[in-house]
């Protein structure tokens, strides 16, 4: 009842959005894990030097399973480095382990945007598990304030997506500035490959910013056209 057809229709340029990103985000990492840094630096090397320059000192480095799985968690001051980037001395794996590093740093400051994103976690747990059954309930019922209460619980994920993008891409400024000061990088080659990589993993979130926006649209429109008959 809630997905059918028209959900496909309407998700087709997700759908292909996503299969580009992966594409590009596979391509540019592909490219530049191939190429060694001047440095010779791994991506967990250089990540200590990182922290160390950074002032970083409670931030713990672990390795974790997967391929591009790299993440920082600021419940615990952990940096989660995949094998691949922790132990390569590539340009891809000290844009990554930089990138994750500018989100240790936002942690550090009290970065504003990211608390904000932090403190959306909970609505957007709760949406994606009670949105849909909200939806379906009220047109089940024909009790349409119910459903459009769904929908609001499903816009949350959007919210939160839209949301993600300057943490990211602020991350990803950060990750230049800590590579070129720390002298990490320090070739025209080098940067552009920084950026090829960390632009390519931008891409990612603006794809599921549209994800959930066409996907809350899709809602949108199931529950007003039932209003309209």
């Amino acid at each position: 009842m809630l997905y059918n057809f028209n959900y496909i229709i309407f998700m087709i340029p997700a759908f292909v959005l996503m299969l580009i990103t992966s594409w590009y985000v596979n391509a540019a990492y592909k490219r530049w894990s191939q190429v060694q840094a001047s440095s010779r630096m791994t991506g967990l090397q250089a990540a200590q030097r990182l922290i160390s320059a950074g002032g970083l000192f409670d931030v713990r480095l672990e390795e974790i399973g997967g391929n591009l799985s790299d993440n920082y968690d600021p419940r615990n001051k952990v940096l989660h480095l995949s094998r691949g980037v922790a132990e390569v001395a590539s340009v891809a794996s000290l844009a990554i382990s930089a990138h994750e590093l500018g989100h240790a740093m936002q942690d550090k400051e009290d970065y504003l945007p990211l608390r904000f994103r932090a403190a959306l976690v909970p609505m957007v747990n709760i949406g994606s598990t009670v949105g849909w059954i909200m939806i379906m309930a009220g047109l089940l019922l024909n009790f349409l304030n119910l459903a459009w209460l769904g929908v609001a619980f499903f816009a949350g994920g959007a919210v939160f997506a839209l949301a993600t993008l300057p943490v990211e891409l602020n991350a990803s400024q950060r990750a230049r500035v800590l590579l070129t000061n720390s002298g990490l990088v320090t070739s025209e080659q080098e940067m552009r490959g920084v950026s090829n990589v960390l632009n390519a993993a931008a891409l990612t979130y603006v794809a599921a910013l549209v994800t959930s926006l066409l996907q809350l649209l899709y809602f949108v429109n199931l529950v007003g056209g039932r209003r309209r008959r």
